[in-house]
């Protein structure tokens, strides 16, 4: 089984559509750093400048294990750390088992008055090599 799992900072206290937002800024940047897709998206195939809704026509690598996700269920799982260098950990640890990881810097504009680093989302990959890592945490 593959699985995507999502890991929050309790300790910023955030409120519940922050956290949803920030989550779904993971879930999905896993998949835009695979395919090296900015805000202002540059394709290097051909150089031209996109705009997000040309996104499509660019190609996405997958690996096996996020082929499988996607034919799934989507699976995702939200678990919640006390503290940035908690947060931090679990980044470097899913990085050392090069595993797909994204970490997400808030900017700083509404909730928090300066970039913080809110969470992250690890995988799709398979469940048992991301529960190394995860499987300790405490669901939200």
């Amino acid at each position: 089984m593959t699985k995507m799992v999502i890991v929050m900072r309790k300790d910023l206290n955030m409120r519940k559509g922050k956290m949803c937002t920030q989550a779904a800024h993971s879930s999905l940047k896993i998949f835009f750093d695979r395919a090296n897709i900015e805000k202002t998206i540059v394709s290097e195939r051909d150089g031209n400048m996109h705009t997000a809704s040309q996104v499509d026509a660019l190609q996405i690598p997958l690996n096996n294990d996020m082929v499988e996700w996607a034919r799934d269920f989507f699976t995702k799982i939200c678990v919640g750390v006390g503290s940035e260098q908690e947060l931090l950990d679990v980044y470097h640890k899913a990085l050392q088992a090069k595993l797909p990881v994204a970490l997400i810097k808030d900017a700083g504009k509404t909730e928090f008055k300066e970039p913080t680093l809110t969470c992250l989302a690890i995988g799709p990959a398979k469940a048992e090599l991301i529960d190394k890592i995860t499987g300790e945490l405490k669901l939200l």
